[in-house]
Parts: C-alpha cells; structure tokens; sequence
C-alpha cells in the first residue's frame, strides 16, 4: 500500500497547478492519480473540430508561466493542451502522475486522521490530505430522449467525439446550441450534406474578437515585462464585465445591447431572427462567444429546428410539431453534469458522515474549498467558484495558494489535521446565497444547468475574481477545527 503524503486526484488545470506549487512550497511527497492514459481533463477529452478557448489565452494561462507563443488570442484546444504538457515537462510532475488510475472512494480514518483512496482498480494509498481538481466538465449529459437507444446510426457527445465518423455528405443532427456547439456546427455544416440544428433555448452571443498573433508581436512579447503587462490589461479589461453579474442584472444591457446587434446584423431573416433571440436576461445562462455560428445557421444545407423533440427511432428524430427528420448521424451539444461532478464515488468523513449527506440540501463549501466534517479534504473549483467573466485558472491560483496555507498551518501547529467548523461553513454560505438570490443567475428568468433542484446557484462566485483572491489571500486559523493538537490562535 502506498502512503503518499498527499493525494491529488485530476491533471487538469487544477490538479498541475496544486502539483507545481506544492514542490516550490517544499511539499514532494505527493501523487496525483489520473483516470486516463494521458493528461489535460477537458483539454485532453474535448477534441471536437473548431475546439478552442473562450477566454484571451494571455489570461487563461498560469501567471507564473506566460506563454507568449500563442497563435490566436483565443488559443485552439491543441495548443492549451501542448501547453499544459510543457508546464508538467518543466516543473518535473510526470514522475507523480499515475495514469490508468482512477479513484472510486475517499474515506476518512477518525482514528488516524488519515484518508483511505481506493481505486476501481483495487489499489488502496493511505494519505494526509487528498486534493479534489476533478473539475466539472468531464461527465457528458445526455438527455434521456425516448427512443434514444434504439438509434442505429452514430451518435456520441462533442466530448467524446467520433474521429472515425466521417461525416461528408451525410444527414447530421446536432442536439443542442451551448459552448461547444457553436464553435462545431460551423465546421460541421461545411462536411455534411444536410445539417439539423435542435434548440432548446436560444443563448445570447457576442462576437469573438479572435486574430491571430503575428511573429513579430510574438517577438515583443518576449521582451521583459511585456507579456504581463498584457495579461494585466486583459485581466481588468475581462473584470469590468463583472459588474452586471455581481451588482444589478440592469447593469447587463449594455451586453445584450450588443449580442442584439451582432445577431441582426448576421441573421437579416427576420423569422429566423426572431427564433435566436433569447426570452431571458443575458448572463443567465452563459454568454458565448462566436463570429461564424450565426451565418451557418443561414447556409442552404442548415436547418434550426426549434420544436421540441419526443421521440427518436432507428434512423429519425421525431419533434413536436409531428415532424420525423431522417438522419445518419446525431451529435449531442448537451454540455455537462456541473453540479453532478463527484457523484458516483464514495466520500465518506468524520463519523461515517458522507458527502452525498453533507450536501442533501446543496452542495457548498467553506470557500468554495472545504466542507465540514471532511478533514484535509481541498476542493478545486468547488462549490460557488466558477465565473462567467473571466478566467477560471485565476480562480484555480487563489485556491491552490490557499490550500498550501492550510497545509503550512498544519506544518506549524503540529495538527493531524483541519476542518472547517460547521458554524463558519454555515454563515459564509448564508451571506453568498443572499447575495446570489438578487443577481442575474436567479433573477435572469432561465433554467440552467447552475441551479440545484431548489433554484439556488450552486456554480458562481457572485463578486469580482479579485475578491475571491482577497478572501483566500490567508487561512484563519480560527475558521477550523485543529485535528489533533490544541487550536492555534490567529
């Protein structure tokens, strides 16, 4: 049985970030376990054509590793995943990796104060802390559409993307118009013969201020100082977005101001028009970014479909007007399970308590990072710490600085372990759900996948990045319980 101090489980953002500052804070002992054969987590599992970032790569990247090689400001998914390769090469990870390896159940050891990591393929590591950087865009959903299974054409997810499909010629249908729809349905509508385009909800569209970057401004941003100097003009640019999510939904019509410009000016059909124009609040669900996907939608091969479907059979999916669309290939658009990400595995805390009934009323953590009653259990993007303006991995930094706090308070203190008191939990998460409850997310008039059952947002931090980054800029050594030893005094 292996006994690595400290366990991490993913190899996306999260999960390098963790790895990278955890040997520069002196902390070796450390595996991370990867389910696949490779690296990347959505980077790695998102090879869907047009696939590409969505964020300016300036900011999208590692603050301590500028890159200033990229070829477009938003970098296409080859060169993010490249990238992400380069850090680990650099930074000496790939001997902590453990591919192949994919956890089943965490379970916490009241008397030892250690975690137990099972696997599904039965191996068994002890450790002092497990870091979650699972992340929530790994597990495809798929709606259960009667008739689904009855298809006997090809159908898969754009994560799981069938690269053996040849798609020349053929009659396609594309269920769903979300991130990743828009950036393939143009590359799509190019090879098929026919190509259907299911909505549900239209979403609102920006367009994508994407170029690519000559050598020679490539070149200067290899001069001292200059490629920072543009992350940080990008960082503020991307934050003063931030205010119609985090003060007044009013504060969004200047968005929608220019979404309504971008769409009539690239649909002059007025009916059709009409059919991609959202009924809600923009910034409900996500504002997506694109130049090419509306024009598709007006080729003569391209169909919107906007009636509900009911049914699908053997080679057909059948809507709610009674129209059957004869197809030969279906790709689902239908995007994640982002409040889902750890179902199907057993957590288990303090006292048998297990996450799943931790979080029978909503999933929520002390910061986004911790939850009560699972001692040295870290979340990455947890509960409350996605964003709709700017770059997650900013977000990633501020947690993975965090947890290298809490684990230095553990270092001096001499505890076991820390857990977040449940009072402290309770509280934080009374005041973000109250600031959460007037913002656009709730007020915006949609359904997402970013609310629970009970309406409340589970995803979004509902300030300003650079508040998340103050919050988490120390440990208050008071917020938690010290497992082990007597409690340390802030």
């Amino acid at each position: 049985m292996r006994r690595p101090g400290i366990t991490i489980v993913g190899s996306g953002f999260a999960g390098l970030c963790m790895a990278i500052k955890l040997k520069e804070a002196g902390y070796h002992d450390f595996v991370i376990l990867e389910k696949s054969a490779d690296l990347g987590g959505a980077w790695r599992d998102n090879t869907y054509p047009g696939c590409a970032c969505d964020v300016p790569s300036p900011l999208y990247s590692f603050s301590f590793e500028l890159n200033p090689g990229w070829s477009r400001l938003f970098s296409p998914q080859p060169e993010i995943w490249d990238y992400m390769r380069a850090c680990v090469d650099k930074y000496g990870i790939t001997p902590h990796i453990r591919y192949g390896t994919e956890v089943s159940a965490f379970e916490f050891d009241d008397d030892r104060a250690i975690w137990r990591v099972s696997t599904s393929g039965g191996e068994s590591f002890q450790t002092h802390a497990v870091v979650s950087g699972i992340g929530a865009l790994h597990v495809p959903s798929i709606p259960d559409i009667p008739g689904r299974e009855r298809f006997t054409g090809t159908a898969f997810h754009s994560a799981q993307w069938d690269h053996s499909c040849d798609l020349t010629g053929k009659r396609v249908a594309v269920i769903g118009t979300g991130a990743s729809a828009v950036q393939f349905v143009p590359v799509v509508a190019e090879q098929a013969g026919r190509l259907q385009v299911f909505q549900r909800t239209p979403p609102w569209i920006h367009p994508k201020p994407d170029v690519a970057i000559p050598e020679r401004m490539r070149r200067a941003l290899r001069m001292p100082g200059a490629a920072r100097t543009l992350r940080g003009l990008v960082y503020w640019l991307l934050e003063t977005r931030a205010m119609g999510y985090t003060i007044d939904p009013r504060l969004m019509k200047v968005h929608q101001r220019v979404a309504e410009r971008h769409l009539a000016k690239q649909v002059p059909d007025p009916g059709l028009r009409a059919r991609l124009t959202p009924d809600y609040t923009i910034g409900c669900k996500r504002i997506l970014l694109s130049s090419d996907y509306y024009p598709t939608l007006t080729r003569d091969n391209v169909e919107l479909v906007t009636d509900r479907i009911t049914e699908i059979g053997e080679r057909s999916i059948v809507d709610a007007a009674g129209r059957e669309h004869e197809v030969d290939v279906i790709i689902y658009g239908t995007g994640f399970k982002v409040l889902d990400a750890l179902d199907g595995r057993r957590i288990v805390g303090r006292n048998g308590l297990t996450l799943q009934d931790a979080w029978s009323g909503g999933m929520e953590a002390y910061l986004g990072v911790s939850t009560s009653g699972f001692p040295n259990l870290f979340f990455m993007l947890g509960p409350n710490t996605n964003l709709a303006h700017t770059s997650v991995v900013f977000m990633i930094e501020s947690q993975v600085r965090y947890v290298v706090d809490c684990l230095r308070l553990l270092s001096r203190t001499k505890a076991r372990a820390l857990d977040v008191r449940p009072e402290v939990q309770r509280a934080y998460n009374d005041r973000l759900q109250r600031r959460l409850e007037r913002l656009v997310w709730t007020e915006g008039g949609c359904t997402s996948l970013y609310l629970d059952e009970n309406g409340k947002n589970r995803s979004f931090w509902p300030g300003f990045s650079f508040e998340y980054w103050a919050r988490t800029l120390r440990v208050k050594p008071e917020a938690y319980e010290l497992i082990g030893t007597s409690p340390a005094r802030g």
